[in-house]
């Protein structure tokens, strides 16, 4: 039915992977060996295979992320390049490539799976001499390497820093919820302790009052791990070396032949438009930003550091509205439980909790039901611990595909925050923005759980672009500003009042608060990473790059100490490169859609989601997510819709 999570054998696990391995390669190359050239005989046993390695990789990845130690470290590392190998023999399998440019598929997802695994076949170096697919093989085991590396030096980091604040004058204004998970006594004494994991990090940004001391945390925070400038012109020298090799004149366009834009051109145009159509907005915002801390504070000279704090009273100023006037309406399992319940009357699912083993006691497993028909399994780890990596995600784990003996598998996935946890005080709760982000990966979640492709290459989110990847998540977490979605679970933890009207009305007002300031921010990631993979780098032109890209799109200067490179994990170790200009890309498919599925309620449109459901969630990655959307509206998407969504007049 389900894999049972469990991982009892670090020791020993990688011996007993590169054993699994060994004996895969052997199954591999039998197959290419074969006298058939069905379809059915070749690469459905190779789907098997896919997920055999999935089922016994996954438990420890997954781990090393949410429950880090020295055991997981060193069972992974060991790992690696056991994988990195494997995969380049596999994709240098010369007679593994002639059988699959031989066989002939029987329906459109088949095609669509031979049409992928030919196109990455090219891409590994199949076409390549043998010395240069040696060296190519060398490059990716390398670049893994650097990867994981890049990812522990920041966790590593991240951990080795706190601030500690012993005058109660410093910590005043910051909420409750957030005093109590920083408060520890010593020697009697009360004192208060802020890190750099998220939870922490933010809410002394927001609102601690010791100007000094923000400033303090954001040197830490954007001078992290400063090693990694050295990981940073390896892997990208890397990078470069490797795609010369396969043809191509630098790493973006590589990295295009597997994602739905189809030339760099077309990526910078779009995101050059976006600034345009922010800019103006932009500056707007900033100024009037200024003007007010001036008038409040007499500032003169507003930094980075002080952005988060005096938006905050801004916003507070304009709306009558900040983060911690929502938290205690969302009580986190209050959240989860009203999301559950919404997803499954838009969808006809039935979630129930289930005990199986699971890796942390605070995760919270549940079966998924379609009637009375069991279909996924979904695990949620929300809860911010030291051993477990920032940020927020979800990892699928098993997939919904039929194997090569007619048996239908199942798909299950972790959904992952780092939300502040419960104490002996009070439950966890969330701000707006976490709840915003749990309805995010939940729309990752569903993309994978919904599936109803057959074959598990092009099942869930297997196989769909990575530019579109962020569509379904996107589109979910654009109803958490509704007020009829919010007031299903916005209850007080002590007094169950439910959320007053007017507050719900004040977070509606404020979601587009700054929206170009933010927007920008992004498209400033964005355009660093698609610029960098357009060439090679090396040193300082990485930060010279960055600052060149500020100039157009950072209104407010950042400190000249400001390393954000350093801790861009999502192009250096999350699969990001050259590609995270897929958010904004792809979120113009979700707004649109959004205002497609939007209600004049402020609710779902139950005939809309049908549709969504069947032509999007449902068909995973076995089209192209153009023609899906296509044949879901009969047209393509707006690129209006997504500065609609952010109410940027352009």
């Amino acid at each position: 039915m389900f894999a049972q999570f469990h991982l009892e054998n670090l020791e020993t696990f990688a011996t007993e992977l590169d054993a699994l391995l060994k004996q895969q390669k052997e199954r591999i190359d039998a197959l290419a060996q074969s006298e058939s050239d069905d379809y059915e005989a070749v690469l459905k046993p190779m789907e098997d295979l896919d997920e055999e390695r999935s089922l016994f990789f996954t438990p420890l990845s997954h781990l090393n992320s949410v429950l880090n130690s020295e055991a997981t470290q060193k069972a992974y590392e060991a790992s690696l390049p056991l994988l990195s190998r494997f995969h380049s023999e596999i994709a240098q399998n010369e007679a593994l490539y002639a059988k699959l440019k031989r066989l002939r598929p029987q329906t459109p997802e088949q095609q669509k799976v031979l049409e992928n695994e030919i196109r990455d076949f090219r891409l590994s170096g199949a076409e390549l001499p043998l010395e240069q697919k040696k060296e190519l093989e060398a490059i990716d085991l390398e670049l893994s390497e650097l990867s994981n590396r890049f990812s522990q030096n920041l966790l590593d980091a991240t951990q080795a820093y706190e601030l500690i604040i012993e005058d109660p004058a410093d910590v005043a204004g910051i909420p409750e919820s957030d005093l109590a998970a920083a408060r520890f006594e010593d020697e009697s004494k009360t004192k208060w302790r802020f890190t750099l994991q998220i939870p922490s990090y933010m809410a002394y940004m927001i609102y601690g009052p010791n100007r000094k001391l923000r400033e303090e945390l954001y040197r830490a925070y954007t001078t992290r791990a400063p090693e990694n400038a050295a990981v940073i012109d390896r892997i990208l020298e890397l990078r470069r070396r490797k795609t010369e090799m396969l043809g191509f004149g630098n790493y973006a366009e590589y990295a295009l032949q597997s994602r739905d834009a189809r030339n760099e051109w077309e990526v910078i145009d779009f995101l050059e438009k976006l600034v345009d159509l922010s800019l103006p907005q932009g500056r707007s915002e900033l100024e009037e930003l200024r003007h007010f801390a001036r008038d409040l504070d007499g500032l003169e000279d507003l930094a980075s550091y002080d952005v988060a704090y005096y938006s905050e009273k801004l916003k507070k100023h304009l709306y009558d509205f900040d983060e911690s006037e929502t938290k205690p309406y969302f009580e986190r399992e209050r959240v989860l439980a009203g999301l559950l319940e919404i997803v499954s009357e838009l969808f006809g699912l039935r979630f129930e909790a289930v005990e199986v083993p699971v890796w942390h006691p605070t995760v919270r497993p549940f079966d998924i039901y379609r009637g009375s028909e069991l279909s996924g399994r979904i695990y949620f780890d929300l809860e911010a611990r030291e051993s477990k990596r920032g940020g927020a995600w979800m990892h699928d784990w098993e997939t919904r595909f039929v194997d090569s003996r007619g048996a239908e598998h199942l798909p299950s996935a972790f959904v992952v925050g780092n939300f502040a946890p419960a104490s002996d005080a009070q439950p966890s709760l969330l701000r707006h923005d976490d709840v915003v982000t749990l309805f995010h990966e939940m729309g990752h979640a569903l993309h994978h759980l919904m599936s109803r492709v057959p074959e598990r290459s092009v099942s869930g989110i297997n196989g769909v672009a990575w530019d579109v990847v962020e569509f379904p998540s996107q589109f979910l977490e654009n109803f958490a500003y509704e007020a009829p979605i919010l007031r299903r679970f916005a209850f007080h933890y002590e007094s169950g009042e439910p959320i007053p009207g007017d507050l719900l009305a004040r977070i509606k007002a404020a979601k587009n608060f700054q929206a170009a300031l933010g927007m920008l921010r992004q498209l400033e990631f964005a355009l660093f990473d698609f610029r960098l993979h357009q060439r090679l780098y090396q040193g300082e032109e990485v930060q010279k790059l960055l600052e060149e890209i500020r100039e157009r799109t950072a209104l407010l200067k950042p400190p000249a100490y400001n390393r954000f490179q350093h801790g861009f994990a999502h192009i250096f170790a999350g699969g990001y490169a050259a590609g995270y200009y897929s958010y904004k890309w792809a979120e113009v498919l979700s707004a649109d859609a959004f205002f497609a599925c939007l209600d004049s309620e402020g609710n779902f449109d139950r005939e809309m989601a049908r549709g969504y459901e069947e032509h999007i969630l449902s068909r995973g990655g076995s089209e192209e997510m153009s023609a899906l959307y296509q044949q879901w509206l009969g047209r393509k998407p707006k690129l209006e819709s997504l500065t609609r969504l952010y109410g940027i007049r352009g």
